[in-house]
Formats: structure tokens, sequence, C-alpha cells
């Protein structure tokens, strides 16, 4: 008998994303500070997190495989987070409009039984078309991505938004690269099949 999964986030979209497994998990909310150390590269900044996050879990649960993520996107070099209002939104598509934004997923995969962890970073490129004004306040508008690194959903109608994608894996811009998630619990010995 496999030990219990626990997916340490709160985004409905990882949650939606784990689901696609068809393996039962408890979500858990690891509450960490999530902010960056003075010079801490995209990657390093969320792998950190992301091992953070699953850890979190062994102050609450005795066994089991926690799964963390956490996600920034990179324009021009910056770190860009959720917008949490509009006119941040409207900001940060402006930035993206017509560049290229990478987006640094951490994943990492943690038993609480035998403290191993195994975590990795997975880069996602989005290619951007060239934007209007018009066109990226109605896409805000309609969608509110309020809450979304990069203001966007690449699950709904920010689809509209790209030129390209460029990855390993789509499920990795929502925010879980499941491909990789299940390497990483193969190593734990869970199959997912």
């Amino acid at each position: 008998m496999n030990p219990a999964i626990i997916l340490a986030s709160t985004s409905p979209y990882r949650q939606a994303l784990l689901n696609k497994l068809n393996i039962p998990f408890t979500p858990y909310d690891p509450n960490i500070d999530e902010s960056p150390f003075d010079h801490e590269l995209p990657e390093q900044l969320v792998q950190r997190l992301a091992e953070q996050k699953a850890r979190s879990a062994k102050h609450t649960f005795d066994d089991g495989i926690v799964i963390g993520s956490d996600q920034v996107a990179v324009i021009n070099g910056r770190i860009v987070g959720k917008p949490l209002s509009i006119d941040n939104a409207i900001q940060q598509l402006k930035q993206a409009s017509g560049q290229s934004i990478t987006f640094y997923t951490g994943l990492a995969v943690y038993n609480i039984k035998t403290q191993r962890m195994d975590s990795l970073v997975e880069p996602f490129i989005v290619h951007f078309r060239t934007l209007s004004q018009q066109q990226i306040e109605h896409y805000i508008h309609q969608e509110q991505p309020l809450h979304c690194a990069g203001s966007f959903k690449s699950e709904g109608l920010g689809i509209a938004l790209f030129k390209r994608l460029e990855g390993k894996d789509p499920n990795t811009l929502i925010g879980l690269p499941l491909i990789s998630l299940i390497d990483l619990l193969a190593k734990q010995g869970i199959d997912c099949l």
C-alpha cells in the first residue's frame, strides 16, 4: 500500500492538475514566507520554496509523500509575480507583449518518514504576440488573472495571447509539471499507473 499523498498547495489549479493522475491526495496549506533572498536567482528561489513547502507538512503529518511546487515568471531578467490588481496586470501584459517570458517551476517530492527529498526546476518559455492596449484590457476583464504569475491563465483565453509555447510539459505553465512529477514519485516508490 502506498503512503498518503499530500499536496502542499491551496491552489485550485494545482489540485485540478494532480487530479489528472487519478491518485487520492490531501491538500495542505504550507503557509511559508515566499520572499526571495537578496541576489537569489529565480531557479534557486522556486526550488527552495518548493522544498520548503514540501517539508512544511512534517509538522502536521507523521507519514506521507508531500508534493511542493512554486513558480515565477521572468521578463527581461526580472521576476514577475502575481499582479493582484488590474493596473498591475495591465502593466505585466504590456511588458510581455512581443516578448518571450520564461516560467520557472520548482517541484519537490518529500517523504516524511524517510526524509528523502527529490526536487528539480523545470523551465517553460512563452512567446507572446504583440498585444494592443485594447486586447490586454479585454483579456484582463474576461479572465481576471489577478492571482496568476504573469497575469494570464493558459488553460483559458490566455492561450490567445501566445505565438508559441516551448517546454517539456504544458502542465508546467499552470503550475505543476506532471511528467516530471510522475518521475519524482517513481523515485519514491509511487507508480501512477
